[in-house]
């Protein structure tokens, strides 16, 4: 009967890969086998003292960091991210979670991680877009990785859009913006701490000194979906 509603959805709505455009096979989610394997990796994550855990060593505690694709402009995964925040495609970033959590899983990147929280979303912010994406991102990581996804931070404030803005500038925009609500629940727990794209590392950076002021003994996992070089 499953197969029935999915062949008549097909015929009317007939799924399509979100960067290429080719038909779906049935096994296949959102994008296409071909266009997963063309996604640019970093392969950071096999490097020691990679460039992204180079952007947080000294400033804040971290076990291991990562950023997973690499991100350019004009390059047919920024529409898909651009997409997953700005056109209502959540489902963009669940599936890229799931696919980073599923390769970074085998490589031992998670090995004494306990939970997964996305960068948080003021309520104001997340009510006009209707979605965080990061929760969708993090959801992903977390099925792919067998970890539970942990609602214990917030933002406490909005701030202004962070693109045209220097590390000092990103970092004084962001003060003040994030508090952990349960640190309780952070007690010796490693908890992967997942972004959408990382450029300067100034929000996982705030993030991750809040964390660390409010449970010392947490150890973070640095996780971006995507990282500018």
């Amino acid at each position: 009967m499953k197969e029935i509603f999915r062949d008549i959805a097909d015929f009317f709505m007939p799924r399509t890969c979100h960067l290429c455009g080719c038909s779906l096979r049935d096994s296949e989610r959102v994008f296409c086998v071909r266009c997963i394997e063309t996604l640019p990796r970093s392969l950071y994550h096999r490097m020691p003292f990679n460039p992204m855990e180079r952007r947080f060593a000294g400033l804040v505690p971290f076990v291991r960091a990562t950023g997973y694709f690499i991100y350019s402009r004009n390059s047919n995964l920024a529409d898909a991210i651009h997409d997953m925040k700005y056109r209502s495609f959540p489902s963009v970033g669940h599936r890229l979670g799931e696919i980073v959590g599923d390769e970074l899983h085998m490589s031992g990147f998670f090995d004494g991680a306990d939970c997964v929280a996305g960068v948080p979303m003021h309520w104001w912010k997340k009510a006009r877009r209707g979605y965080n994406q990061t929760d969708f991102i993090a959801k992903g990581v977390g099925e792919a990785a067998g970890l539970p996804v942990v609602d214990v931070l917030e933002a406490v404030r909005t701030h202004k859009t962070q693109t045209a803005m220097t590390l000092d500038q990103r970092l004084a925009n962001l003060s003040g913006a994030f508090r952990v609500k349960d640190a309780e629940a952070l007690r010796g727990k490693g908890l992967v701490l997942v972004d959408d794209v990382c450029t300067t590392g100034s929000t996982l950076r705030s993030l991750a000194a809040e964390i660390a002021a409010a449970m010392p003994d947490c150890r973070l996992y640095l996780l971006s979906l995507c990282v500018t070089v």
